[in-house]
């Protein structure tokens, strides 16, 4: 099986100047969209779950689906990535299940919608990063909260996300901070905020400087180019997904979310994770709706579910060309997490902050 941690798979990337696109998944076939995707242009893959994807699949029916897919595609590295733990039992539950890597969200307390004071952060985050590092797991954390600069306000997902007005420089994570953060943490990748958030309704209008702030970005880089950076909330909204939804029923509102070019300037500033899940969830559910309205005596799932999967994989395939990913699976050789374990300990994978 060729199952990979973060830290080697985005240490690759920074190494070949690519990001990897990070896929939520809920079920089997969102998982095989990502891998028949990832199989058909030769990339390396991050599938990730939030703590309501585990509590709607059952962390083991998620360990043995993740087991299953790793066997199937033996030639795909494949990073099974717990997506916004909100403390340690939910990082370390993730790991015995076999996730290869966490991200402890710091950001907000551990009811995952009050934002948390920086020395909560840095002591939760760094306690993370230290088990899981015992057994060679990765850790991603965050530094900034998670929400629109627009409207002053985060945007649950899966029951995560901050609630109330936020103060502008909550919206933004200061450069200085970060180094000070990665240096006490240790976390192998930092997840930052730039004006991003979760779900569909990201911005009003085409993002530009003033809500999406990608100089935010590229000013981390510059104090931290050697840390990977995670761009969270980056599903791109396309444009043609909302037709189809409203042209067989569906009533989204005009909205536009980030810009798969900003995105890919996003990489060359030290961006090797890239969170995608709201396009995929538009993906299949165009298709959902077409098939119910052009078919409407037809019963069988999975005469819905195929062509879903079909939507996904190609959208999937599309991100791993664009970010650059496409090409590189077969360059990676997987190093067990013993390794990595054994690599933590001699303090080879310490961060280098200065």
């Amino acid at each position: 099986m060729a199952l990979i941690t973060l830290r080697q798979l985005l240490d690759h990337a920074a190494e070949y100047s690519y990001g990897v696109p990070a896929f939520n998944i809920n079920n089997m076939e969102q998982g095989l969209a990502i891998m028949e995707a990832a199989k058909a242009v030769d990339a390396p893959v991050i599938i990730q779950a939030s703590r309501g994807a585990r509590s709607y699949a059952n962390d083991i029916m998620l360990a043995k689906m993740i087991e299953a897919l790793a066997a199937i595609y033996p030639d795909i590295p494949l990073c099974m990535h717990q997506d916004h733990g909100n403390n340690e039992a939910t990082c370390m539950t993730a790991i015995r299940h076999g996730f290869t890597s966490v991200m402890m969200d710091g950001s907000l307390e551990g009811d995952a919608k009050t934002p948390a004071s920086y020395e909560y952060n840095v002591e939760i985050s760094e306690r993370v990063a230290r088990m899981a590092h015992w057994v060679g797991a990765s850790v991603e954390g965050e530094l900034g909260v998670l929400g629109s600069l627009e409207t002053g306000e985060g945007e649950a997902e899966d029951g995560h996300g901050a609630v109330g007005k936020l103060d502008h420089s909550m919206l933004l994570t200061d450069p200085d901070q970060a180094v000070d953060f990665v240096k006490k943490t240790q976390v192998d990748a930092l997840a930052i905020a730039c004006g991003t958030s979760h779900g569909a309704y990201k911005f009003s209008r085409k993002p530009d400087g003033e809500i999406l702030a990608m100089s935010v970005i590229e000013a981390i880089h510059k104090k931290l180019p050697n840390t990977h950076l995670v761009m969270h909330g980056s599903s791109s909204v396309p444009q043609d997904l909302q037709d189809i939804i409203n042209e067989f029923g569906g009533a989204m509102p005009q909205t536009f979310g980030v810009p798969v070019e900003e995105i890919v300037r996003g990489i060359k500033m030290g961006v090797r994770k890239v969170n995608i899940d709201t396009d995929c969830r538009m993906a299949m559910t165009g298709q959902f709706r077409r098939i119910a309205e052009q078919n409407k005596a037809e019963f069988d799932p999975r005469k819905f579910l195929k062509p879903a999967m079909d939507a996904m994989r190609d959208l999937c395939k599309a991100r791993l060309e664009a970010f650059g990913t496409a090409g590189h699976a077969s360059k990676i050789k997987v190093i067990p997490m013993d390794d990595m374990a054994k690599r933590y300990a001699s303090g080879s994978l310490a961060p280098k902050t200065n």
